[in-house]
Formats: structure tokens, C-alpha cells, sequence
């Protein structure tokens, strides 16, 4: 959840100040689990200056001072600020990707055990209120900065996108849909989204609870499974 100014007054303090990383001797190994700390303060406290003054207002010396490191720290850590944008959208992104354990579907009954599971992780992790005001921060910066929106199609809603194409491809190549991937993809994106991300993104509907995530995900998957049926004898005969 975006954290507020007060937030960051309690914990960092209100001025303007630099810390220095200390020298490290050649005799001591960096410490990989400071690092990975501070990383992660930096994209935190990036990640709430872009969603409180926007992409465009925010500087580089403000995301350092709110996360209590020195420029050049920042610099090494993770980049220049499109490059932290990109890890802060890269960040959220990963949770938009397919599960690892998902079985092979053997069968159309087990597709859409598949297709239900995926579909209520995607529909809970892009409703999740960081990830709309994302969106949101995409789409108020679209005409200055672009490159915000070109981030976010690239790093997040292509490789959700992606994750969903390789499923339709298996299921495919399994013999449980006819169709091409990329359309069977899209349609069940829009199957299980509807207008929930219109509403979300103007601010006239809710975040979906885990019930309402679950019905809409098992009725995407039972609509796409009428929608697109199972290759026929005929169909593969014309193939050959």
C-alpha cells in the first residue's frame, strides 16, 4: 500500500541529507543482504514520490532523500529514473506472471481448473490498489511522458499477456482448443476483466473481494471452454 509524507517524516525525518555507503576493506565481502535493503527502500520510496507528484515533478535527489541514501548510491543500486521506474514497475509486474506449479492440462476439465487458477491470481493482483494507481500514474503522464506507459505495456501487461498465451499455447498443442493462442488469450483477458478495470480506474467501482474474484475467474473459464471448443476428427483431417 502507498505509504505518506508523515510516514516518511516518522522514520527518515523531514531535511534534506545524504548517507554515505561506509568504505568496504578488500578483506570483507559486500554485504548482498544491505544491498538488497536498500534497493529496496529506494523503489519504495520511488515508487510513492512518482504516485504523489507524478512522474515528471520527481527528481532523482528527492527519491534519494526519501529513501535516506546518497545519489550516487542511488545511481548504483538501481539506475537513472526511467531505470528505477522500470524496477518499480518490473517489481509489480512479477506477481502478474503465470504460476510455476500449474499442471499440463490434460484435459478440458483440468484446462479450466488451470484457467481459473491463473485467472483469479491475475484479476487479484491487477485489481490490487498499487497496481491501479500504477495505471493511473501511466495514463495522467501519457501525453508528457511516454515513456511511462511504453514501461508499464512492456514490463507488466505484455508479460501478463505472455504468461496467458503460453497456457492457450499448451492447451493448444494438447488438443483442447482450437483457435490461435493470442486471440484465445485475449478473449479470455476480457472475459474475466469485463469493465472492472474501466471502474477501477475512474474511481465508480470497488476492488473485487475473494469471492467475487473467484466467480468471475471460474465463469471466464467456463466461457472461453463454450466459446472455443475442442479440435474435431474432421479438423484434423483437413490439417493433414
Amino acid at each position: 500500500m502507498l505509504l505518506g509524507t508523515h510516514w516518511y517524516q516518522r522514520h527518515y525525518g523531514t531535511g534534506r541529507y545524504q548517507v554515505k555507503s561506509p568504505p568496504v576493506k578488500n578483506s570483507q565481502l559486500p554485504d548482498s543482504s544491505h544491498e538488497n535493503s536498500t534497493r529496496a527502500r529506494i523503489l519504495e520510496a520511488a515508487f510513492n514520490a512518482f504516485m504523489e507528484r507524478g512522474y515528471a515533478q520527481t527528481s532523482t535527489l528527492e527519491i534519494a532523500t526519501r529513501a535516506g541514501v546518497s545519489k550516487r548510491d542511488l545511481y548504483a543500486q538501481v539506475g537513472n529514473k526511467q531505470e528505477i521506474l522500470a524496477s518499480c514497475i518490473q517489481q509489480r509486474a512479477n506477481r502478474l506472471q503465470a504460476p510455476a506449479d500449474l499442471p499440463q492440462p490434460r484435459d478440458r476439465a483440468a484446462l479450466a481448473r488451470v484457467l481459473t487458477r491463473f485467472g483469479a491470481q491475475l484479476l487479484r493482483e491487477t485489481t490490487h490498489p498499487t497496481v491501479i494507481a500504477v495505471f493511473r500514474l501511466a495514463i495522467a503522464e501519457a501525453v508528457h511522458t511516454p515513456e511511462v506507459a511504453h514501461t508499464l505495456h512492456t514490463e507488466a501487461r505484455a508479460g501478463a499477456r505472455a504468461a496467458l498465451t503460453q497456457i492457450m499455447a499448451r492447451a493448444t498443442a494438447a488438443g483442447l482448443l482450437r483457435g490461435h493462442p493470442g486471440e484465445i488469450a485475449a478473449k479470455f483477458a476480457g472475459l474475466l476483466w469485463g469493465d472492472v478495470m474501466l471502474e477501477l480506474l475512474l474511481s465508480v467501482g470497488h476492488t473485487p473481494d475473494a469471492r467475487e474474484i473467484a466467480r468471475r475467474a471460474r465463469s471466464a473459464a467456463a466461457d472461453l471452454l463454450q466459446l472455443y471448443p475442442a479440435p474435431t476428427a474432421r479438423d484434423a483431417s483437413t490439417r493433414s
